[in-house]
């Protein structure tokens, strides 16, 4: 039972090699391709960290120039992809949603070849932000939105599509640094999903799908929107400590805190928490911040836990004007650049990933024919 127990969730074990992210390395830190999280997301664009999980260097300025000009040209959705969006109900899950409209685009532009898979990553990081938002404001209004907009960057253009105007330099920086620290995270559950698929040989949309099902889950994806729901009916940092300690009373769990490979800190949080910071400077319920802040002392202080990305992530997005139905779709329309360089690397030098288990059930049974039971 011990050993069971050790072996839960494989915490602690490695299942695979990868170049592309180190995670929970106090030495390292988090690094993507080798360069440290905190200064991608001080001096580089989304656009530059894509193009460096996809291709594994830093572009040029001419190689960026190219590349923003082929994610501008991804960005309209097929006919077929737009009538089924409008099919679905406004009551979905978003996050199934996006399982579904990467699957309906898998059979309208497939991958036949894996030359293909660099062009797909592409199109996939350009399309799901004008799913996620077409789908959103046309079941919420009805109205058909234009996704083909030439805005120069991805945070740009979703915070466009959903508030109908362009974001000014600070809104677009605090969802620029969001979509950055978000992108890539070593073998999460979603990643992994996506390489068990890809190891299978599948195509590349399948994979993708899985890991947009495992996302879906509350303990990896759901956590930025249970974060938010904290403040819900909190007027002061008094009343938002004071859940916290009612709800750790009531056995349930407090989102946003600890980490499953982070011991210490999470290196991506201070980044967001700086944005959301400034952002509530700006914000009609400013408030929320400083009730944030008293609960992230509060549960270092007595529990021993430090507040995750997903914390002041959820602030960033509802400071930004972002729907929390929408935050782990914004979650996809970030991670689609890891999932595709996970996938890439799986595909390079394959070996199909199919663990063993410990059998624990009766060891033998006598087969007894059904008129005898």
């Amino acid at each position: 039972m011990d050993e069971q127990k050790k072996t839960a969730g494989l915490r602690g074990f490695s299942a695979g090699e990868t170049a592309i992210c180190t995670v929970g390395n106090q030495a390292a830190g988090l690094r993507y391709y080798g360069y440290d999280i905190g200064c991608l997301a001080q001096y580089a664009s989304f656009e530059e960290v894509s193009y460096l999980l996809l291709y594994g260097e830093l572009p040029t300025t001419a190689q960026l120039n190219g590349y923003i000009s082929r994610l501008k040209q991804g960005r309209g959705l097929p006919e077929t992809l737009r009538l089924a969006l409008e099919q679905i109900p406004a009551t979905s899950h978003p996050m199934d949603v996006m399982r579904t409209a990467c699957s309906l685009l898998g059979t309208l532009e497939p991958e036949l070849d894996f030359a293909q898979q660099q062009q797909i990553a592409v199109r996939l990081l350009a399309i799901f932000p004008s799913i996620m938002c077409y789908w959103y404001c046309f079941s919420q209004t009805g109205k058909r939105i234009d996704c083909a907009s030439q805005d120069d960057t991805i945070a740009c253009h979703i915070l466009h599509m959903l508030a109908g105007k362009p974001p000014n330099a600070m809104q677009q920086k605090a969802m620029d640094v969001s979509l950055i620290l978000y992108a890539e995270h070593e073998f999460n559950a979603s990643t992994f999903t996506a390489r068990i698929c890809a190891s299978t040989l599948s195509d590349f949309y399948s994979s993708v799908c899985g890991a947009i099902g495992s996302l879906r889950g509350l303990l990896h994806g759901g956590a930025n929107e249970a974060s938010l729901q904290l403040f819900a009916c909190c007027d002061t940092p008094e009343q938002a400590v004071a859940r916290v300690m009612e709800k750790l009373q009531q056995q349930e769990k407090i989102m946003g805190f600890g980490h499953a490979v982070y011991k210490n800190a999470d290196p991506r949080s201070a980044q967001i928490k700086h944005w959301a910071k400034l952002l509530s400077e700006q914000a009609a319920n400013g408030h929320y911040f400083v009730m944030a802040e008293a609960i992230e002392q509060w549960m270092q202080q007595h529990k021993n836990l430090f507040a995750n990305l997903d914390f002041y992530s959820a602030l960033n997005y509802h400071f930004l004007g972002i729907p929390a139905c929408l935050f782990t779709p914004l979650f996809v329309c970030s991670r689609i650049t890891g999932w595709s360089a996970h996938i890439m690397e799986q595909r390079q030098h394959n070996v199909l990933i199919r663990p063993a288990a410990d059998y624990i059930g009766i060891a033998q049974r006598e087969f007894i024919p059904i008129t005898q039971r």
